[in-house]
């Protein structure tokens, strides 16, 4: 630095050959007060001081404004907790489905068309888990409920595809052999075993017309994992419920179901007149219910809550390479309108539960209405199938 000895400026513009500052003190001008110098005030006079001698202490805030400060500053933190609860569980989404790779798709329709699919894989659960919750040994993934998630200007519609409907497969290739196969008269739920997702979503577009936007597929685990989380799902109940098969044993009437308890309901069939149809009955109730539970403003903004919910389901939740959280919160919600009267629950229209085939029973589609209710949601129109009850 220079010192300003050497006759240039020193480090004060202004002075030369000092390191001092420039004086600031002035004369005043005639009839005009003097300016008023540190620790005094205007006409000269020293500022009055406390009782102890010092300055009078600057007033302490109300405790309004304080509790007003400090309400503003958790809910900043709040907020910047669930923020990064979300960034984080967008990383996480196992995104394995590219619906952008899948030929012979049907053309863009109206509104937005989710695939949600429950399989019924093991994974993550130990043995005495499979044992408690009586979900059998078997390996791999199989659907145990698909409904078609369809959302625009005319509110939400739910529709279930029994898992036993009688279907055409598109022709597709085993990935584990190579082995190519024509297109062939099967169950639903036969797509998904032979081919995984992606062959399960061109069997739906095909039989349906509707090009599925969205994919989203939840195992046993991550179920009960999310139901658990957000403090079980209040359900009424219109009878007594007892499933051997599936674990259920619950009372008639209104109660709070754990995920053990969720699952053996959303599972059984065997006492439900209309088999798998009434099944599906069962699980538009009881995810309309979920959604209505998750997607709650305390259980989206308390990290406390969500993130346990997040990470609950992220261990078996997959979804297609263009799905991130931001559209699951709006599958959630579009869930919870139904619950609210913005929307319908359905079931395809049937013409025989039990139709004979060469894969055993199955579920046959009216044709005509089928057709119809496709062509609707296609259009984004009002859907005119009645309501399910």
């Amino acid at each position: 630095m220079n010192d300003g000895t050497d006759g240039t400026d020193g480090p004060w513009p202004g002075r030369r050959g000092s390191g001092a500052p420039p004086s600031t003190r002035t004369a005043p001008l005639p009839g005009m007060p003097s300016p008023a110098t540190p620790g005094r005030t205007g006409d000269g006079s020293r500022p009055a001081r406390g009782a102890g001698g010092g300055r009078s202490p600057k007033p302490r805030p109300s405790r309004r404004r304080r509790a007003v400060r400090l309400t503003a500053l958790l809910l900043a933190a709040l907020v910047a907790s669930s923020v990064g609860t979300y960034v984080w569980a967008d990383t996480e989404l196992d995104q394995e489905v590219d619906l952008g790779a899948l030929p012979d798709r049907p053309r863009d329709g109206k509104g937005t068309n989710y695939l949600i699919v429950g399989s019924d894989s093991r994974a993550g659960l130990s043995e005495q888990a499979r044992k408690d919750l009586r979900t059998g040994s078997a390996e791999g993934r199989r659907t145990d409920s698909m409904i078609l998630l369809h959302t625009g200007a005319n509110g939400t519609t739910m529709l279930s595809l029994p898992r036993d409907s009688w279907v055409t497969i598109p022709p597709y290739v085993r990935p584990e052999t190579g082995r190519s196969y024509r297109a062939e008269p099967d169950k639903l739920n036969a797509a998904f075993s032979l081919g995984g997702p992606d062959l399960l979503v061109r069997a739906v577009e095909r039989n349906t017309g509707l090009r599925v936007d969205h994919y989203a597929e939840i195992g046993f685990a991550g179920f009960v994992g999310v139901v658990d989380a957000v403090g079980g799902v209040d359900m009424c109940l219109e009878r007594d419920v007892k499933d051997d098969s599936s674990g259920a044993d619950l009372r008639k009437g209104c109660q709070t179901l754990d995920g053990t308890e969720a699952l053996a309901f959303v599972r059984q069939r065997k006492q439900e007149a209309q088999g798998d149809l009434g099944r599906t009955r069962n699980q538009q109730k009881f995810l309309a219910a979920l959604a209505k539970k998750a997607a709650t403003l305390g259980t989206l903004l308390n990290p406390a809550k969500s993130f346990p919910t997040l990470n609950a389901g992220l261990d078996t939740l997959v979804v297609d390479k263009d799905t991130g959280l931001r559209d699951l919160m709006t599958l959630f919600e579009a869930m919870r309108g139904v619950t609210a009267g913005g929307g319908r629950q359905i079931n395809v229209p049937v013409s025989d539960p039990g139709f004979a085939t060469s894969k055993g029973s199955a579920v046959k589609w009216d044709d005509r209405r089928a057709r119809a209710l496709f062509a609707e949601l296609r259009a984004d129109r009002p859907v005119t199938l009645p309501q399910e009850k």
